[in-house]
């Protein structure tokens, strides 16, 4: 929005920016595009240092950002149309695969977290995929926040028990909570919750069976039907 001195862009000039950088436009390049962009990611992803909906920053190109222009530039940014949606899966199994495959090329993050580094080591490369490989899992829901879509897709529900314990215990409130299985299978997490101290005001706090009915059990259809729940889920509270 203003120019002073020697500047890589002239006043007006505008990019847009998603999740995953630079969408459209400049504002110059090099390194004051870079940090400008850095900046609006960190908007987009409402970290503490940029929580709000709009800033505006007065930069020395030299001083602040490192060029060798003299000059000063401000720059406006706008947040809009920016809902974050963080999906953070518990297993990268057979249909943790699948599902992470669904859902990278949509406008969302997600992370993956597993006990088995070479599992984690199969999931493709993505700006807007995290692994962790955690001894004990169930450790990573105090990075939880509540806008979190969580998924459990462990080897089996003495692994995801731990999981569901830990944000039962913490009282964690999160947009979903899902763990894949059967009706039986929830009928046991709840029992098992209760019996290792959980209210039972709470324990059945969870999606289980996930997934909207249809298809087949391919791990591929499994994925495209939890995908499907995930965004009726994420649009039901726009």
């Amino acid at each position: 929005v203003e120019a002073v001195g020697s500047t890589p862009q002239d006043v007006g000039a505008k990019m847009l920016v998603d999740r995953r950088g630079l969408s459209f436009g400049t504002v110059g390049g090099g390194r004051v595009e870079q940090k400008a962009l850095a900046l609006a990611v960190a908007m987009i992803e409402g970290t503490s240092e940029h929580s709000s909906r709009a800033e505006l920053v007065q930069w020395n190109l030299q001083r602040d950002v490192g060029m060798t222009c003299g000059g000063s530039v401000r720059l406006f940014f706008e947040l809009f149309n920016a809902r974050r949606w963080h999906i953070v899966i518990f297993g990268a199994g057979h249909v943790a695969q699948a599902l992470i495959r669904c859902l990278l090329p949509l406008d969302c993050h997600v992370t993956c977290i597993d006990q088995r580094q070479e599992w984690l080591e199969r999931l493709p490369l993505a700006p807007n995929l995290k692994t962790i490989c955690s001894a004990q899992p169930e450790q990573e829901v105090d990075a939880l926040r509540s806008d979190d879509y969580v998924v459990c897709m462990t080897m089996g529900h003495r692994t995801d028990r731990p999981i569901l314990a830990r944000i039962f215990e913490q009282q964690k409130s999160l947009a979903y909570l899902g763990v894949i299985g059967s009706q039986a299978k929830r009928k046991i997490l709840i029992r098992e919750l209760i019996e290792g101290g959980v209210s039972p005001d709470v324990a059945d706090g969870f999606t289980c069976p996930i997934g909207l009915q249809v298809g087949t059990n391919h791990p591929g259809e499994i994925a495209i039907s939890i995908v499907a729940q995930l965004i009726q889920e994420r649009d039901r509270v726009r």
